[in-house]
């Protein structure tokens, strides 16, 4: 296939709209929640803003943020992420939805409440909570949450999703991967409660579920709410949550009836089939199972996955995107989320859509020390 044929296949697939509730996209491809730790005690300023608006400029079509703290005294623990409450940080979340929608992209808060694997000892909540007051590993981590405690974390994201509309933000987007808060209730290693939120899958799902029909009951019916989830953990690549397709059904059928409108799938490399006998990656069982569009990423547009050793002295070279295109026209999922392919070029969009790879520049982790 020649350049001018990649450009028209690549502009064909990825540069089609997309509707999401009452939000029209202007192509499939969106920004990964990459944390960046450059908001200083939690408040984003003009340096983040125009890190995301650079973004927006280069053809991405839509921006989800870094992980936000949501408004709870043990949401995290580093004064470098941006929160999501108190009237500095939502002024300059403001700020930011402003210039990237100024460049042509729409953009979501993703909400985050990190659980039992903050740094304890660390200010307002020294002792963290989570489900079962256990970490990723299976030591004790923080105490078992109360209903007061579920009570209050649900509140919060419902607070931060109302927030996020009143700001003028295009949606939410809830963090349910990779072994935080959420995540922690789903999983079967850290929630070992007996009570109405633990036990069965069923009732594993049902922290996941209420945060959502909160965050759906805080905004207008068409202000779409995105849940994000991942099998894999922290340091813990193996980890499942849902071991068949029957699993992953019975864990997302309840978060979609909730109020979820799309599924983002968190996976180290989107080419990897989900589970055997098929060749559909975690975005595309979504899909699948309960009839939301999905988000697939994973590795996309470099030729080493998520989390792979690396140093600054060993760039990460583009890599095709082909097997990604196949897959968007069998329509086995709806949007692209890209990840460090985009923190090294900000017009990572605009190049590969028009055929312009042969320009992109490649990833080095150096690239995380400052904002570009």
């Amino acid at each position: 296939m020649n350049l001018n044929e990649n450009a028209t296949r690549a502009g064909r697939i990825l540069s089609r709209p997309f509707s999401l509730g009452g939000l029209t996209l202007p192509n499939r491809i969106a920004m990964a929640p990459m944390s960046r730790y450059f908001a200083p005690d939690g408040v984003p300023g003009s340096d983040l803003a125009e890190y995301y608006a650079r973004r927006a400029a280069g053809g991405v079509g839509l921006i989800i943020t870094e992980g936000t703290y949501v408004d709870h005294p043990s949401a995290g623990s580093s004064d470098r992420v941006p929160h999501f409450f108190g009237e500095k940080a939502l002024s300059g979340w403001a700020g930011v939805v402003d210039v990237v929608h100024q460049a042509g992209a729409r953009i979501v808060p993703q909400l985050w409440h990190v659980g039992a694997t903050r740094n304890f000892g660390s200010e307002p909540a020294p002792d963290g909570i989570g489900p079962s007051g256990l970490g990723l590993t299976g030591e004790p981590a923080g105490r078992a949450m109360s209903q007061t405690d579920i009570d209050n974390v649900i509140a919060s994201f419902a607070t931060a999703a109302a927030d996020a509309e009143r700001l003028g933000f295009d949606g939410i987007e809830l963090h349910a991967a990779h072994g935080y808060l959420i995540d922690q209730f789903l999983w079967a290693g850290t929630n070992r409660r007996d009570d109405g939120y633990g036990g069965s899958l069923a009732a594993r799902v049902r922290f996941a579920t209420e945060v959502v029909a909160a965050c759906r009951g805080a905004v207008s019916r068409s202000f779409p709410v995105i849940f994000r989830l991942s099998q894999w953990k922290v340091d813990n690549y193996t980890a499942k949550v849902a071991d068949t397709p029957d699993e992953l059904e019975r864990l997302l059928v309840p978060l979609a009836e909730a109020g979820a409108d799309v599924f983002h799938c968190s996976t180290r490399r989107y080419w990897e089939p989900e589970f055997e006998g098929s060749q559909l990656n975690l975005a595309g069982w979504a899909k699948k199972l309960t009839g939301r569009p999905t988000v697939t990423v994973g590795s996309v547009g470099l030729n080493k996955q998520l989390m792979a050793e690396e140093t600054a002295d060993d760039p990460i070279a583009a890599e095709s995107i082909d097997g990604l295109l196949d897959r968007m026209e069998r329509d086995e999922f709806d949007l692209v989320a890209v990840g460090r392919a985009l923190i090294a070029d900000p017009d990572w969009a605009a190049k590969t859509v028009q055929g312009r790879t042969h320009e992109l520049v490649p990833f080095d982790s150096g690239m995380l020390a400052s904002l570009h």
